[in-house]
């Protein structure tokens, strides 16, 4: 397939920096968001000034993707720095693997000198030991409910308080220390237990409380039903098709949805903005870089779904965004076009501490693509998967490169043919067409051998992973996805 050379820069050496060099790092971590819902990304509606101008003052990556869409894979690949078949969190049993916290960043860099903080949503069990290890502060803070009661019987909520105790990090920090900081925030995610549209469903902050009002809300682009109609039965019965209908079934609800979907995501640039103040304040900026990015890509009602989970791009794309103040001005504003992955931002921030990425990581350090500088063996496609589920999401495992998506989802089992996507990403970009559906006496030669490819390169991929896979035992069937009776 073809071969594209890439920017890359040698690793810093074994010792640590002197303390002068070491940036400090923050690292605002979304949730349920995908690539395209930011202002810099050429949204049509979506207000993100603050994120904007990260873009705009240093480096925007456009195929960032995770490697397995849905909150607790993805935060266990970003705290391990590996993917969901290295780490296998929730396949096996038990906390996040302990060796596996040993080296990730915030250990690597709390034993180098950094005071390392986590707060908010952690949706990964970790063992007391490990997180001793691994953070100087931790604050935990998850929904359910997103309004919390506070000391005076106000009611705030959680993005505004991870911005309140964000800044109470900054205020409390050494002045001869460095910090690593990861501020993980609980929205954009719905608050599944609430199926009331509006700030019921997706609750933001009140000091977005209007905003988007007097503004019609763009359809789906992959609106139309014929393409709903085009997917398997283990999809169309899949959870996917369950949460559409308590989000976007009907104009109504989508305009309602949408636009409190969005003023949860500008609650979170505003709390960016309220950071970056607080940086500039404390002295802070000129030697801070800044992340940011999310867990997950998100379903706004394309192909007839919500949530994420599938092997579509809707699911795995995601912003990424590197900010760095000492970058020269003619480095700043590029957008990389570089295949970039969550589990890759750990081994980026353990470079930024002046240590190398530890050998237990699948992913690499985004530094010399940041940098400038050109390498020869950049990837060109990953691994992508979804291997430890509920009974209402399906497992698979496929890989994405520059031409394909391919994907085997394992619908009646592992030992039992599973079902194949393949797309042409050039033709098909919108991955309308599945041509492993095509009856193969009718695939071209090429085809074929493309397929066969494929498959071989997702076993590569995998043994490359250094772990195998749990027990892949069949997805009990279910009663097909209805629109729920009015209420």
């Amino acid at each position: 397939m073809k071969r594209i050379h890439f920017f890359f820069f040698a690793l810093v050496a074994t010792a640590s920096l002197p303390a002068a060099d070491r940036p400090n790092i923050l690292l605002l971590f979304a949730d349920d968001q995908r690539n395209h819902t930011l202002g810099i990304a050429g949204h049509p509606i979506v207000d993100t000034p603050n994120i904007d101008r990260l873009a705009t003052d240093g480096v925007r990556f456009s195929n960032a993707f995770v490697s397995t869409s849905t909150c607790w894979v993805s935060r266990a690949s970003l705290f391990t720095g590996t993917n969901e078949r290295r780490h296998l969190y929730r396949v096996a049993p038990g906390p996040l693997d302990p060796d596996l916290c040993d080296t990730s960043y915030f250990t690597v860099l709390k034993q180098a000198g950094y005071r390392t903080g986590h707060i908010g949503k952690e949706h990964v069990d970790l063992a007391d030991e490990s997180a001793e290890k691994m953070f100087d502060v931790r604050r935990p803070l998850f929904r359910r409910p997103f309004f919390k009661e506070q000391a005076a019987g106000s009611l705030r909520h959680t993005t505004q308080i991870l911005g309140d105790w964000g800044i109470e990090f900054l205020q409390e920090q050494p002045s001869d220390q460095p910090f690593c900081l990861t501020v993980s925030f609980n929205a954009t995610h719905a608050e599944d237990g609430d199926k009331r549209p509006g700030i019921g469903h997706f609750p933001w902050p009140k000091v977005m409380d209007g905003r988007y009002d007097d503004q019609e809300m763009p359809l789906p682009r992959l609106n139309d039903p014929a393409i709903y109609e085009s997917q398997p039965d283990f999809l169309k019965q899949s959870i996917n098709r369950e949460r559409f209908f308590w989000r976007w079934d009907t104009p109504e609800k989508y305009q309602i949805n949408m636009r409190a979907y969005f003023r949860m995501l500008s609650g979170i640039d505003h709390v960016v903005g309220r950071l970056v103040a607080e940086l500039e304040k404390q002295g802070l900026a000129d030697n801070t870089v800044i992340i940011y990015t999310a867990d997950n890509g998100y379903y706004l009602g394309d192909r007839g779904f919500a949530g994420k989970w599938t092997h579509y791009d809707e699911s795995l794309r995601i912003p990424m965004i590197v900010y760095d103040p000492r970058l020269p001005a003619d480095s700043r504003g590029r957008v990389l076009p570089q295949m970039a992955l969550n589990s890759d931002l750990a081994a980026t921030m353990i470079e930024l501490g002046g240590k190398p990425t530890p050998s237990t990581h699948t992913g690499r350090s985004l530094i010399p693509l940041i940098r400038g500088n050109a390498p020869a063996d950049w990837r060109t496609d990953f691994l992508c998967e979804f291997i430890a589920v509920p009974k209402t999401i399906p497992r698979w495992e496929g890989v994405r490169d520059e031409n394909y998506t391919y994907a085997r989802y394992f619908v009646d089992g592992p030992d039992q043919p599973s079902f194949e996507f393949l797309h042409h990403l050039v033709n098909d970009p919108d991955q309308l067409v599945n041509l492993a559906a095509i009856p193969l006496p009718e695939q071209s030669r090429e085809l074929k051998r493309t397929l066969r490819q494929l498959r071989q390169r997702v076993d590569v991929l995998v043994a490359e992973s250094g772990s195998k896979m749990a027990d892949i035992s069949p997805v009990p069937p279910r009663k097909p996805a209805k629109k729920p009776a009015k209420t």
